[in-house]
């Protein structure tokens, strides 16, 4: 319960705004291209205002709202943004996210661009939220993998959070995690372990991935911070939790992994490990339906 109080407590997830800015910026020149909005310049006079309003055409957790506020002001800063709903919030198809009025050309121009990172960081969020419902009863929590689109990590992995979910490494450079492939080359698992712990300074945890309950014994053994169970039943991964609270009174961090989707993800929480990992709350994620309604002011 301690767990889950604390949870409750945590401050929300948030985006340096340097990554922000440069991400927004990059994906803004890449729609505008070399002569910009040419449409909206061929059929809409300079002077033209216009009132708008961001709304979600489905039901699902809102993400995003800070990059989608960027694109406009970076087109102008004039344009006013005013949020009606906040991130991690649960929406309703219909439901006013945000309002906003200016330059009828910028709000056009920067309409894209801002639907884009809101359609599908509230997709991830959104998906995240069913698996992390499916498994509220446990004290297990879903988290996303490396399995990102290129450039976008952090936003995905951002996501995820408002989603309810857990955030994994977010490189290769924040964490040791040995798999199968580094045991392999390295010569077994107890090697393998040792010369991480012996690299590792004091502040970098130590994450191994077995996929036999022989080779989860000897990692045990090992001292790893995280174990990751890859691709076992649902009788092994209980048999792996009865062994790491018997033998070292529950001190390793059990990860399961595999076969991880809505109808199977219960049934692994129910094991008793700690985390879920499933690249399927960033990669297979559908976009949450949002849009931009305009109309021409006074």
């Amino acid at each position: 319960m301690a767990g889950k109080e604390a949870r409750s407590q945590a401050f929300g997830a948030h985006l340096p705004p340097v990554l922000i800015r440069q991400s927004v910026e990059a994906a803004l020149i890449e729609d505008l291209g070399r002569a910009g909005d040419i449409t909206s310049n061929a059929t809409i006079p300079p002077q033209a205002k216009a009132k708008a309003v961001l709304a979600t055409r489905q039901d699902g957790i809102l993400c995003g709202m800070p990059l989608a506020a960027e694109a406009f002001w970076q087109i102008d800063p004039e344009i006013e943004f005013k949020i009606e709903a906040d991130e991690g919030d649960h929406i309703s198809a219909g439901d006013v996210v945000a309002k906003l009025s200016g330059d009828a050309r910028a709000v056009l121009a920067a309409e894209r661009v801002a639907l884009n990172y809101l359609m599908r960081l509230s997709g991830i969020a959104t998906y995240t939220a069913r698996y992390q419902a499916e498994i509220a009863h446990t004290e297990a929590r879903v988290t996303c993998t490396r399995k990102t689109i290129p450039g976008h990590r952090a936003f995905d992995k951002y996501a995820v959070k408002c989603g309810g979910g857990s955030n994994h490494r977010f490189g290769l450079d924040d964490a040791i995690l040995i798999k199968d492939n580094h045991i392999a080359v390295a010569g077994g698992v107890k090697l393998a372990l040792q010369r991480a712990r012996e690299w590792a300074g004091h502040l970098v945890k130590v994450e191994i991935e077995v996929d036999t309950l022989d080779q989860f014994r000897e990692a045990l053994s090992g001292n790893p911070d995280v174990i990751l169970l890859d691709n076992m039943t649902t009788d092994q991964l209980s048999e792996a939790v009865a062994i790491n609270r018997a033998d070292n009174a529950g001190r390793v961090v059990l990860e399961a992994s595999g076969n991880v989707d809505l109808d199977t993800i219960r049934a692994i929480a129910e094991t008793g490990v700690d985390y879920i990992s499933t690249s399927k709350i960033t990669m297979a994620a559908s976009t949450l339906d949002l849009a931009l309604d305009i109309a021409i002011s006074d």
